[in-house]
């Protein structure tokens, strides 16, 4: 039986990670986007306009919630936002976050310490 290496480890982790941020992102836009979403609707705010189909206010509403912290100055309804946010959301919020930022922590990892020598010159 071959044995496993740091790189083959590194490897298995890295998938495994990406599949779980991408389980966190189809739940958290699924069920706390949608819920948050919807419920601004009932009052007569719309979602991002710039956002049609990109997906990139899921990573903002993620990010106010975990900060649980309202922007001055943003592109979203950060008020609103907090305001509409179930226990589950913040739960949801922070599993995405946390998928999100280990995979860019994965990816920095690779690059500097097992990318071919080719792509670093």
């Amino acid at each position: 039986m071959d044995e496993i290496t740091i790189e083959g480890g590194f490897y298995l982790i890295s998938v495994f990670v990406f599949f779980m941020w991408g389980i966190a992102t189809y739940l958290f836009g699924r069920i706390s986007v949608k819920h948050i979403e919807r419920e601004m609707a009932k009052e007569g705010l719309e979602p991002a306009v710039w956002d049609k189909g990109i997906g990139g206010r899921i990573i903002m509403y993620s990010m106010v919630i975990v900060a649980n912290k309202a922007a001055k100055h943003s592109p979203i309804a950060d008020e609103e936002i907090l305001r509409y946010t179930r226990k589950k959301d913040k739960q949801l919020a922070w599993f995405y976050f946390l998928t999100m930022v280990s995979f860019f922590i994965i990816l920095i990892v690779f690059y500097f310490f097992f990318a071919p020598d080719d792509i670093l010159s």
